[in-house]
């Protein structure tokens, strides 16, 4: 792992693999998460012929805290990364909580970004509210006190996900379905096993290794404005969202491909919060390699 250095001087860590002369994919992790390295996801992206690029948000593993950050503020620290990498227009995909961050891109950098993949993203809580929806139905239970705590503030919050940050910090794969419960419905729990599983308890570990603070940091900005609106995006966004999805309920998707301006739908059956990204990964690759022309 490398580290680059933000303008304001934070330390992030980093993870690339692929040749520098390559198109850049820049992957935003999910919540809680780090950039850990999943052999089978980068080798798909580099056959695919980006360079894979990610890397830890604030507050994570070795990252340096940005207490206070927004949504937004991952674009700055993403053009940071590309920078250092001697990157200049790039692709972004991100998976889950990484789903914001990504847009944060599309949004921010228009005309460095070429486009934008979420997969089981989260939509703009702000937004949800102000077309009269509920933003948390159809979550998990854990999810639903997780964003109710987030609401009452920073204190209520990180008494919430402390405990959990405290038994993440030292899961391995085989315990990550049991970790999760209600989160993981059939279709992610079939594919939690193995080196994914693996690979899953890794991210969780490293985001967990120093803290909460990174895990408590993406929550309070997903409930807070975002600092750019669905509306700002011009470069085209595909949104994979599946139907069984506990974690980011299936109305995220559905609203972002309501809402987003040049927008590529794939709200798909049977699929849950991780089997999509999982068996759907060569085409979303495809199609972020298709922004690129």
């Amino acid at each position: 792992m490398n580290t680059v250095r933000t303008p304001d001087g934070r330390r992030l860590d980093i993870f690339t693999e692929g040749p520098e002369q390559a198109p850049a994919l820049l992957f935003h992790h999910g919540t809680p998460g780090a950039a850990d390295y999943y052999a089978p996801l980068v080798a798909a992206a580099n056959a695919a012929g980006f360079r894979w690029i990610s890397y830890t948000r604030p507050g994570n593993g070795d990252s340096d805290r940005a207490a206070g950050r927004t949504v937004a503020d991952a674009a700055a620290d993403s053009a940071a990364v590309l920078d250092a990498l001697g990157a200049e227009s790039f692709v972004t995909a991100g998976l889950s909580g990484g789903g914001p961050h990504a847009l944060a891109c599309a949004a921010l950098l228009y005309g460095r970004c070429a486009g934008a993949v979420t997969v089981g993203g989260l939509a703009p809580r702000t937004e949800f509210a102000a077309a009269g929806l509920d933003w948390t139905d159809g979550m998990d239970q854990t999810n639903i006190g997780q964003f109710a705590a987030a609401l009452s503030g920073e204190n209520a919050l990180r008494e919430f996900i402390e405990p959990f940050a405290g038994q993440i910090a030292k899961l391995d794969g085989t315990g990550v379905i049991g970790m999760l419960g209600g989160l993981v419905d059939a279709p992610d729990r079939a594919v939690l096993t193995g080196g994914y599983a693996d690979y899953v308890a890794a991210c969780f570990r490293e985001s967990a290794r120093v803290g909460a603070d990174g895990w408590v940091d993406d929550i309070l900005a997903f409930t807070r404005p975002w600092g750019f609106a669905l509306a700002d995006i011009r470069c085209p966004v595909a949104v994979w969202q599946g139907s069984e999805d506990r974690m980011v309920a299936p109305a995220h998707g559905a609203f972002l491909a309501e809402h987003l301006p040049n927008v590529r739908p794939h709200l798909m059956r049977g699929e849950g919060h991780l089997s999509l990204g999982v068996g759907s990964f060569d085409e979303i690759l495809a199609e972020a390699k298709a922004f690129l022309d």
